[in-house]
């Protein structure tokens, strides 16, 4: 598939590095919070994981989300083949309903107990960067993707629709991941309409609580929408401990340990 004279992998790899350099870049000049794990052992794995979810999806999932909206489009498939919005609308529409159906997603990996074996390896990050937006476990990974060509199938989305949405939910999830300190009214500003990083580092507090809100990755209205917002943690971001409270170990900056986690007997299992 191409857009704009480019392929879609070439687009999305371009936005990817050119999101993660400014991110890392900013993470350094403004730093939010000191980090309790060496930066360059977790980013070993974080990386790794980048890389065994990509091979994992490319064997798995081949035939990914743009694809599946085209194949959908030419079987007249989906919500947006039977309506008559014009294109503007029906684009718009599609953005905010795949970014209803990730927070959907989210919620559902923090309650229902299988999901959250594999969830949970992104939420054992100890510290919290640009890297950590993509730290999950490869079968999380997999699952997504099937979640997602589902959603592109029951909503008929124009192909140039999904792709835009991809970018924004990879571009996001750097974004708001991203250890960087905002002006205290830039991020008020910001949190109207998308999610910042304060917002979205309250939920990756090792309180229940708090790791039980803010479930938003793009848009920030569903947590107010659904009630699960909270504005700041209960002791300030830079008194929080990230992580989860059961693994406050060297363990989660381990590649193996991460790959193996969802299949540890814990107590924290069934949450």
């Amino acid at each position: 598939m191409t857009f704009f004279g480019f392929s879609e992998g070439v687009i999305r790899l371009t936005v990817f590095i050119s999101i993660f350099l400014v991110m890392a870049l900013a993470e350094i000049i403004v730093p939010r919070k000191n980090h309790v794990q060496k930066k360059s052992i977790r980013w070993v794995t974080n990386w790794g994981l980048v890389i065994i979810d990509s091979v994992v999806l490319r064997v798995f999932a081949p035939i990914l989300a743009v694809g599946v909206a085209l194949y959908a489009e030419s079987k007249g498939w989906g919500f947006f083949a039977i309506t008559k919005f014009p294109l503007w609308f029906e684009f718009i529409l599609a953005i905010i309903l795949l970014d209803l159906a990730i927070y959907g997603q989210h919620v559902a990996s923090h309650k229902i107990p299988v999901l959250w074996r594999f969830h949970k390896v992104h939420h054992a990050d100890r510290d919290i960067d640009v890297t950590t937006g993509a730290r999950f476990h490869p079968i999380e990974i997999v699952f997504s993707m099937g979640y997602k060509l589902i959603c592109v199938l029951l909503i008929g989305p124009a192909a140039f629709s999904v792709f835009v949405f991809e970018v924004l939910l990879n571009a996001s999830a750097m974004f708001n991941h991203s250890n960087i300190k905002l002006p205290l009214g830039v991020d008020s500003m910001l949190r109207k309409l998308i999610v910042t990083p304060d917002m979205h580092r309250v939920h990756h507090s090792i309180i229940p609580e708090e790791t039980d809100s803010n479930y938003s990755f793009f848009l920030s209205v569903w947590d107010h929408i659904f009630k699960t917002y909270q504005a700041q943690p209960k002791d300030g971001h830079d008194g929080m401990t990230i992580g989860l409270k059961e693994y406050q170990t060297d363990e989660p900056s381990s590649l193996l340990w991460s790959l193996m986690l969802p299949f540890k007997r814990t107590p924290d299992n069934g949450k």
